[in-house]
């Protein structure tokens, strides 16, 4: 039996990850489809030479004219050390910005840039699990925003910072992230009124139960700021509880809000709002995104023909 070809590196990591984990060999060479022998013979260069080890080894010349030009990998690892979050497809597509498109590598090459240099770093290999699908597959921007707020956590000063979270569900286009004192329906209703004036109006807003947003034990859910989303016209939907991967969108772009803005936290509430500010501003306008076909948010979303109508 042979490694299968498609994915022959990817899934000798894998069959490393889950080596280290402790599957035994022969669940292994089931699984990978794949003879012991050649198991022995990836785990054994493993563990004298690392990740390296299990790359083929190579027979062309390291003069050889089909080689990445230093330049370009340089940019490539320049884009990786600035955005460490970053990974292949995103770092390609920022490469159109600075070289024509016959001199830019393919994606596969960029990882295997980022692999050589030792700027990736192998997941474990997660098991299957059935798909939760979401509540809503908007089709255009505008149909349905999303809100939440994204964790407490402590500013330098042992304040606690409540960081309020809008951004439309289709283009990914992050609205406003507003660092607050408390998850409380004056103060946010302000920040969507701000949103409103700027952006126009949603049909929709989905968020979780939590306050100020919805009340489990309300009728329809309801709280005082939901029946002002209702009176202008905008349908206030939920998720079920306990059920925050209904809204996985807005959940992942969290993910990346508290690894790029929150550590280390800001000393005061004004220095932790310049971060989140610059987290919008590199979110929206400079980082492609992979679910918009590499698209920065910022370059498809477009204004509600909803205006806000102030009473």
């Amino acid at each position: 039996m042979t490694w299968k070809e498609s994915t022959k590196m990817d899934q000798k990591i894998e069959f490393i990850n889950e080596w280290r984990s402790g599957i035994s060999i022969a669940e292994l060479c089931r699984e990978f489809e794949i003879s012991r022998p050649t198991a022995y013979k990836y785990i054994k260069r493993y563990q004298e030479e690392g990740i390296a080890g299990l790359e083929e080894k190579s027979r062309i010349h390291q003069d050889h004219p089909a080689k990445t030009p230093s330049d370009i990998e340089e940019r490539i690892l320049f884009y990786r050390k600035n955005h460490s979050r970053w990974g292949g497809k995103k770092i390609w597509k920022c490469l159109h910005r600075d070289f024509s498109a016959e001199q830019i590598p393919s994606v596969t090459t960029v990882n295997r840039i980022l692999k050589r240099n030792g700027l990736v770093t192998s997941r474990k290999r997660r098991r299957k699990v059935k798909a939760v699908h979401p509540i809503f597959d908007p089709q255009a921007c505008n149909e349905v925003w999303s809100a939440d707020f994204k964790g407490k956590f402590k500013l330098g000063n042992q304040r606690y910072c409540h960081t309020l979270t809008i951004a439309d569900s289709y283009s990914r286009f992050i609205f406003s992230a507003k660092g607050l004192y408390g998850e409380k329906f004056e103060p946010t209703m302000l920040e969507f009124r701000k949103i409103f004036n700027e952006y126009g109006m949603p049909l929709q807003i989905h968020t979780d139960n939590g306050s100020p947003f919805g009340a489990v034990q309300a009728v329809k859910r309801l709280t005082r700021l939901a029946v002002w989303f209702i009176e202008l016209g905008i349908e206030p939907v939920y998720s079920d509880p306990a059920s925050p991967q209904q809204n996985g969108r807005h959940e992942r772009m969290h993910q990346d809000l508290k690894q790029e803005a929150t550590r280390p936290p800001g000393y005061s509430l004004r220095a932790q709002q310049r971060k989140l500010n610059k987290f919008v501003n590199e979110y929206n306008y400079e980082r492609p995104h992979e679910a918009i076909g590499l698209e920065t948010p910022g370059s498809i979303h477009e204004y509600s023909p909803r205006p806000f109508k102030k009473r």
